[in-house]
């Protein structure tokens, strides 16, 4: 197992050398918001694939830069994700109740413009060239975050799965790693926890864009 200052540097290192990357990730998600926002009818098992598929990059970043088990364990919860998104119901995506709405919301945008790692002497950068889609913390952050506005993809599974590797990362990071930042990724971790222990995502009758 790698140093916690090895881990940080390798961290660090994906997050600027792949800036150009990192840049497509947040086109990628702001897309993606604008077209729930407008009511595109991507399904729920289009947007369980589209929302896997950062974290097999996050994989393919770690394997590349000598971190297996980040590597090993994002190629598991993307492929996981993916193999539960296709066995999700036909139907439009529900919303959250409202305050799930505005956690997520808040979890995607702590996860979009992610302060740790970025060397830049200015703050235009952090809108877009934080690692999101690049590193384990602020990936998950938005991933959850906006599965957590979307009641969940009125999956279980799904749910449990996003919760139990934020809580796992949000851990790591903050009390093993000291990025003290990503105590706010178990944090939405646990309430996507309480919100499927409560049975709160369950199918709504409100639909994004309806």
């Amino acid at each position: 197992m790698p140093t916690p200052e090895q881990i940080l540097a390798g961290l660090a290192d994906i997050s600027n050398q792949w800036r150009l990357l990192a840049g497509f990730w947040h086109a990628y998600f702001g897309v993606l918001v604008v077209a729930l926002l407008v009511g595109a009818r991507l399904g729920k098992r289009g947007l369980g694939i589209l929302l896997a598929l950062p974290l097999l990059s996050v994989s393919a970043l770690a394997w590349a830069h000598g971190n297996p088990f980040n590597g090993s364990l994002f190629a598991l919860l993307g492929m996981g994700l993916m193999a539960i998104a296709v066995t999700l119901p036909h139907g439009d995506i529900g919303v959250g109740p409202p305050w799930a709405v505005v956690v997520g919301s808040s979890l995607f945008l702590f996860g979009w413009v992610y302060p740790h790692f970025l060397d830049t002497p200015s703050w235009l950068p952090y809108l877009y060239a934080t690692p999101t889609g690049l590193i384990p913390c602020p990936t998950l952050s938005i991933v959850i975050g906006l599965s957590l506005a979307l009641s969940g993809l009125d999956s279980r599974a799904w749910s449990w799965v996003l919760a139990a590797a934020g809580t796992f990362y949000g851990v790591f990071g903050a009390a093993r790693l000291g990025v003290t930042i990503d105590w706010i990724l178990l944090l939405g971790a646990l309430m996507t926890a309480t919100v499927v222990i409560a049975g709160a995502n369950q199918p709504r009758s409100r639909s994004v864009g309806g």
